[in-house]
């Protein structure tokens, strides 16, 4: 039995009759996160957890209609049983759990096993399917310790601090702007661009305590974070309005700087590899403590990925969907193309 199917919309539920972070209109979509790869303008209707619906209310519209559940609130659409349960991957994120006459299917969405201090830590959820994502699964990616990586980062700004710099972070704006706040709470005021403050806000209207922030005025006051620390979306890479800012060094945070050396880092003048995403033993380990009968691999490294699964043994296939044309994908390609 399957509970799932691909289709031109989407990852697609037929008994219950609702989609998975759909990609195209359809009459209900179950939200995993608020990603815009994952959740899209145009649904009848959308499920999500409670801290993800401010942030489709703020991306998407305050006028869509959204329902909010609880991880582990069990509810049933059209005779199947569908349960959210935490993916790791930022603030609100879900496995998505489907349960029709004792046949599980779990959607990762995009998961993370690490703690990051700020996102409810991952939720094993054993199953017979299992829909993984591959966005780094290949053996050079493997993390550091979250404590060891913001270590890190709080050495360099101790570092710009002697130097008399401001330390300025790439970061993507919902995730791993939240992580870089909590890693550096405490070592001086943190000024973040307006994107970033706006979906601190919709946190804060849930009841998630952000470290304390000020929303930066690159326009007119560039001055008053001098020798500070500022958070910028990888769009800003290279910007205007960093240059506006005194006597600053830039450092990217990203899954990629695993692996890609200065002469790959423009102008920045470090790079920390902070990801979001499960690395490859996180990836591998997860895959086989599901026990699933049968692994979907989704975006990222899918066929090399699958490949190794079933060479060891589990049965792995690949589903091309339209996940992971945001957040860590746009940063690659920002770091990739200085043209961009």
């Amino acid at each position: 039995m399957k509970l799932i199917t691909l289709t031109n919309k989407g990852i697609y539920c037929p008994q219950g009759k609702f989609y998975i972070d759909p990609w195209r209109p359809v009459d209900m979509a179950v939200i995993t996160h608020g990603h815009a790869d994952h959740a899209r303008w145009g649904m009848k209707k959308y499920l999500c957890h409670h801290f993800t619906k401010p942030i489709l209310h703020q991306r998407i519209g305050t006028d869509i209609q959204c329902q909010s559940v609880e991880y582990g609130e069990i509810i049933m659409v059209n005779g199947v049983q569908l349960s959210l349960h935490p993916a790791g991957h930022i603030i609100g994120s879900a496995q998505i759990r489907l349960e029709y006459k004792g046949y599980i299917t779990v959607i990762s969405g995009d998961y993370k096993v690490q703690h990051d201090g700020l996102s409810t830590p991952f939720e094993l959820v054993k199953c017979n399917e299992f829909v993984t994502e591959s966005t780094f699964a290949l053996p050079i990616y493997n993390w550091l310790e979250v404590e060891d990586l913001n270590k890190k980062l709080q050495n360099w700004v101790l570092k710009n601090r002697e130097n008399n710099k401001t330390s300025v972070f790439i970061g993507y704006s919902l995730g791993k702007a939240q992580r870089i706040m909590k890693a550096v709470e405490g070592l001086g005021k943190i000024y973040v661009h307006q994107s970033i403050g706006k979906l601190n806000e919709a946190f804060e209207t849930v009841g998630i305590d952000l470290p304390d922030y000020t929303v930066a005025d690159f326009k007119e006051r560039p001055k008053e974070m001098e020798h500070e620390i500022v958070i910028v979306p990888p769009a800003l890479l290279d910007s205007n309005t960093i240059k506006k800012i005194p006597d600053h060094a830039t450092a990217i945070c990203s899954g990629w700087m695993q692996v890609r050396g200065a002469r790959r880092w423009r102008s920045a003048d470090a790079g920390f590899a902070m990801s979001d995403h499960a690395d490859w033993k996180g990836l591998l380990e997860t895959v086989k403590a599901t026990e699933a009968e049968i692994v979907h691999v989704t975006h990222g490294q899918t066929e090399i990925f699958s490949k190794y699964l079933n060479e060891i043994g589990v049965n792995a296939d690949v589903v091309e969907t339209l996940f992971g044309e945001d957040e860590e994908e746009s940063e690659k390609e920002i770091i990739e193309n200085p043209e961009s």
